[in-house]
């Protein structure tokens, strides 16, 4: 069958029920508590869909230049050219002149007059009346320009321009009411409302006030975070709605006394003409923005007042009047602006009213966010439950959040519908985080319980080669553990000591550990009659025992080249190759002296040949640790590396615990009557007397005549 090649890494097997199960009801509860919180809107959920709202905004305004309204721009241009502010009240009136002549559909006043013009020629003669007690005579000025603030009203009833006000929330104005000669009027389900209710009220000076048939607030208010976002429609006060600047403007070109209040399914809206608005029921509508402040086109005061802007530019438009001077601190951040003029704000949402260009926030807009959060932890837990490949995990996680923005951004362009996106986004993202880390998590513990797999079945492995050569040579699985521990006990000692710590790492140790076994695997080779004969070797017999060293060499290399990389192999065959080595350089098989000889040999023959002089073997019988130890002194420099040797001594206590650990079963077992029994019987069959003990090093290891 021809192999499945796979494209990108994998995180492994499929997840278990067990844990598909703990991954699903972390996928349900996780994004259902984000969701109620959605319905709480905590601050810190609500910044976060403040700023991805912002984001939809910068994204999707259409840039283009608003039409049916401009600005009349007091600006600091302007300032430097005529005086600065405030400007005597008849040159405000001769700019409402201007305006009024070419033909708006509305003009709003973006200003208020709330104390009288001192420089006007009635305050001055009651000024020099009051503090000189003179009677000054004016003479050649039309009645109606004594009183500057008069003139200015009488200019505004002409134009039937729209007056401001602003609306007090920390104190009382005790009396002071709205007012317009004609004031505009809120219908409908107005029970259905809970505005922010004034206390108090900001009006024009009585000339202008008495004047103006219709005013609207200036108010507005900016989030938590100091973005303005929302602009006030409607106000409380004096027990009735009154409304904002802008929609006053626009009900003024519209020929609208009155607004009636709906009830929809999408929730509250205000009719204004053809025209449904929604808001809340505090009275906020969402500002839709189409670009920054030069989105809303703005003609200079100075430049209207010499007779340099055509007609056309204003001629059926609703046009604010007012100031975006530095020095009158009127601008507010946006989501599209840091400054955005106060007076460009009333133009913005004035060309939203006409335009029909809303953004709707329906009160379901939580619930519907809160399914979106559990149909997103349903998703992202199947995603992560059934994909294995990480690409597939990355990107089937990436889908679903960007699938829940598109179809929100959609709905946004088709029909100004906002939806919360931040908790279904903020659900995604911290199931991705948890499940990935999960996933991992679960990976991880089963890629060490493989490696433990692994790392025993190698170990099982080179203990069942050594087994190999132990089936053939009087040794046991024992010897094999002995070794195993001691080189480890010596070359940690070593690394300790402070010896030989740039190749004695934790990986070389470790490695040094499971490659021991394997240290006499050459000795498949040696024939039977060689390997086990009970006595002393002949010297022909002897240059056959070495080659076991060869041969060990050759199949650990042979088997390592079949293996990518460096691997446990490359020590396994230094040790099989020169653990007969001696420091002296009388070892076999290459006769290698002191430093040349590599340090995993040089541990291995010091615990080879420990384990082998107090083991039983066919030729000899064990002996006491300290009869042994006596013997390896004697060495000391010979056959033993005097560090590697010293560093043995220096542990001996441990030597001897994992010598006790892991002795022979039979000897362990053998009581005395055994032990002589077996001697006896050694006797019968005529077995060659013990060698002396300077003849009892192993003979793998000794020189023999």
């Amino acid at each position: 069958m021809p192999a499945t090649h796979r494209t990108g890494p994998a995180l492994g097997h499929k997840v278990s029920p067990r844990h598909a199960a703990l991954m699903l009801v972390i996928g349900l509860l996780l994004p259902l508590a984000i969701g109620l919180a959605g319905l709480l809107q905590p601050a810190w959920l609500a910044r976060l869909e403040h700023g991805l709202q912002d984001e939809l905004m910068r994204r999707t305004a259409s840039g283009a230049t608003a039409q049916q309204v401009v600005v009349v721009d007091i600006d600091d241009v302007s300032l430097a050219a005529v005086g600065q502010w405030p400007w005597p009240r008849y040159r405000v009136a001769s700019l409402i002149e201007r305006i009024h002549q070419a033909a708006p559909a509305a003009i709003a006043m973006d200003i208020l007059f709330p104390e009288p013009d001192r420089s006007s020629l009635l305050t001055l003669q009651q000024t020099f009346k009051q503090d000189f007690g003179i009677d000054v005579a004016i003479g050649g000025v039309p009645p109606g320009l004594l009183d500057n603030d008069g003139y200015l009203g009488q200019q505004m009833a002409r134009a039937g321009v729209v007056g401001a006000r602003y609306f007090y929330f920390d104190h009382a104005t005790p009396g002071a009411q709205p007012a317009d000669a004609q004031p505009l009027q809120v219908g409908g389900r107005t029970d259905l409302l809970a505005l922010q209710e004034a206390t108090g009220v900001l009006e024009n000076t009585a000339p202008v006030a008495r004047r103006t048939r219709s005013s609207g607030f200036v108010n507005q208010k900016l989030d938590d975070d100091g973005v303005l976002r929302r602009l006030p429609l409607l106000i409380g006060h004096g027990g009735r709605p009154q409304v904002s600047l802008s929609l006053a403007a626009v009900m003024r070109a519209q020929g609208l006394r009155a607004v009636q209040v709906l009830a929809t399914p999408d929730g509250l809206a205000l009719q204004v003409g053809t025209r449904q608005l929604p808001m809340d029921a505090a009275g906020y509508a969402t500002l839709r923005f189409d670009g920054g402040p030069a989105s809303y086109p703005a003609v200079s005061a100075v430049a209207l007042l010499a007779g340099q802007v055509p007609a056309e530019a204003l001629r059926g438009k609703v046009v604010f009047v007012g100031t975006s001077a530095v020095g009158l601190k009127d601008v507010h951040t946006t989501a599209m602006h840091p400054a955005f003029p106060g007076l460009r704000i009333h133009a913005l949402m004035a060309e939203n009213l006409l335009q029909g260009r809303f953004v709707h926030t329906p009160p379901w807009g939580a619930a519907v966010a809160l399914a979106a959060c559990l149909a997103t932890g349903l998703l992202m837990t199947a995603i992560f439950v059934l994909a294995i490949r990480i690409p597939t995990l990355v990107a089937a996680s990436a889908v679903v959040p960007a699938a829940a923005l598109g179809l929100a951004v959609a709905l946004y362009l088709r029909s100004g519908l906002l939806l919360p996106m931040a908790a279904p986004c903020l659900s995604a993202g911290l199931l991705f985080m948890v499940f990935f880390i999960t996933r991992y998590a679960l990976e991880r513990r089963r890629a060490l319980a493989w490696r433990r797999q692994l790392e025993n079945a190698r170990q099982v492995t080179i203990e069942s080669m050594a087994s190999v050569a132990e089936t053939r040579d009087p040794e046991t699985g024992a010897h094999i553990k002995r070794t195993q521990h001691y080189v480890r006990a010596v070359a940690l000692h070593l690394r300790a000591t402070g010896h030989h710590t740039a190749l004695l790492t934790d990986e070389y140790i470790e490695l040094l550990f499971i490659s021991a076994p394997l240290h006499d695997i050459g000795k498949v080779g040696v024939p039977d009659h060689i390997l086990l004969k009970p006595g002393r070797l002949t010297p022909e017999e002897m240059e056959q025992m070495k080659q076991h060293a060869e041969f060990g060499r050759k199949i650990i290399f042979s088997t390592a080249q079949r293996i990518e990389g460096d691997n446990f192999l490359t020590i396994a065959g230094d040790i099989a190759a020169t653990h007969h080595e001696k420091w002296d350089g009388s070892g076999y098989p290459l006769g290698l002296a002191g430093q040349d000889i590599p340090l995993a040999g040089r541990i291995m023959a010091v615990a080879d040949i420990y384990d082998a002089l107090i083991s039983r073997r066919c030729y000899k019988e064990p002996f006491s640790h300290a009869r042994a130890t006596q013997m390896m002194r004697e060495l000391r420099g010979k056959t033993f590396d005097p560090v590697v040797l010293d560093a043995f001594f220096e542990i001996e206590d441990t030597i001897q615990a994992i010598a006790d650990e892991h002795r022979d079963e039979a000897e362990g077992d053998a009581s005395p009557e055994v032990a002589a029994a077996q001697v006896i019987e050694g006797l019968k069959q005529h077995r060659p007397a013990p060698l002396p003990a300077a003849a009892s090093i192993p003979r793998d290891h000794a020189q023999q005549p």
